[in-house]
């Protein structure tokens, strides 16, 4: 880990302050959105019995048999893409692959990738898209199989042997799969990209190592977890009764949350809230559970803890902290690898009830 004086916190906190960081950025205690039926059943915060709750609903489609292989990219829009740059190379060790003026593309460690896109009008920074490389890939019966489940593709190809297509899932999301041959090949190629700011602060040295997983919500949390099961062969882990944990292959997890299907209120009001990705937690290495809050403090940014239990962090099965980016994307970084990829699962696993 990095160390450093007070004098240099002092620089790093002006700084922080001239780029507009968000430092200290307060959450409030749903902002998380952990799972509703933690506490159990016939609870307050779930009223519902749990053979209710967790009861599966028909599956939207047959199943593709398509695999998950690659994350290609995470699509972000924001207002100065510069800054955030900068700071996911210096906080996160990612590496900037491209930046044409307009976008620049950043390699997440060797196995993912993220754009940041230049949106003037687009505070905070948000999650408008992820595109992810499937196996096995052949355009012409992909294309059929899209269609023959009712969704309409829209093909992105660059003539140079990348294919993709875009669909919406049932919320309206914009789900981009492709043949592997964009970003998850460029990858294997050396970059030289010359960042355009400076580094906001020293870097820590992490390494970001794992996709621990995105938050996603949906008015219709089991209709969403259907899509992504079957279309693109993600396995879901339990059904909580608010929410489920969905793997990625061996990429990543996603937690789709939203309103349950089997509540006798559901759909007697529209929902409030369009989908929405509303922060993405990576897992770090190397990971000390108070340093890395001692090294997001040393670089003037608000460290707030995330167990999803009321368990202290240091016995806690699951161990993160979420800050805030200059263009005010909530950031969660966690311990959480492939190795204990399911600890907010079983971390958020009710008291009654669940496999």
């Amino acid at each position: 880990m990095v160390r450093t004086n007070d004098s240099s916190i002092r620089t790093r906190r002006q700084l922080l302050r001239s780029l507009g960081f968000a430092a200290g950025a307060s959450f409030s205690a749903s902002a998380f959105g952990q799972g509703r039926c933690r506490d159990g059943y016939g609870t307050s915060s779930c009223p519902l019995a749990e053979e209710v709750a967790t009861a599966p609903i028909s599956p939207l489609f047959a199943p593709t048999g398509w695999k998950s292989v690659a994350l290609d990219h995470i699509t972000f829009e924001m207002p100065d893409y510069h800054k955030e740059a900068a700071f996911y190379i210096a906080l996160m060790g990612w590496t900037l692959r491209s930046d044409d003026g307009k976008q620049a593309v950043l390699d997440i460690g060797n196995w993912g990738s993220a754009i940041f896109r230049q949106v003037a009008d687009q505070p905070p920074a948000r999650v408008v898209n992820f595109c992810f490389a499937l196996e096995p890939w052949n355009a012409a019966k992909m294309q059929a199989e899209l269609q023959k489940r009712g969704l309409t593709p829209v093909a992105e190809n660059d003539g140079r042997g990348f294919e993709s297509f875009h669909v919406k899932d049932p919320n309206g999301w914009d789900l981009q799969i492709s043949n592997g041959l964009g970003l998850v090949a460029a990858r294997k190629v050396p970059v030289t990209a010359k960042a355009s700011l400076p580094a906001p602060f020293e870097s820590t040295g992490w390494k970001t190592v794992w996709l621990d997983h995105f938050s996603y919500n949906a008015p219709n949390y089991k209709e969403s977890a259907s899509f992504y099961s079957n279309l693109l062969g993600w396995k879901e882990t339990y059904d909580e009764g608010s929410q489920n944990e969905l793997m990625i292959g061996e990429i990543g997890d996603i937690i789709v949350r939203g309103g349950n299907a089997n509540d006798p209120n559901f759909g007697k009001s529209p929902p409030s809230r369009r989908p929405r990705i509303d922060h993405i937690s990576f897992g770090i290495s190397p990971w000390d559970t108070d340093g890395v809050k001692a090294e997001l403090e040393k670089r003037g940014l608000r460290a707030r803890i995330d167990t999803s239990t009321k368990d202290d962090i240091h016995v806690a099965a699951f161990k993160s902290y979420h800050t805030t980016t200059p263009n005010g994307f909530d950031l969660q970084i966690s311990y959480v690898t492939h190795e204990n990829r399911l600890a907010l699962a079983r971390a958020v696993k009710p008291k009654s009830g669940g496999k």
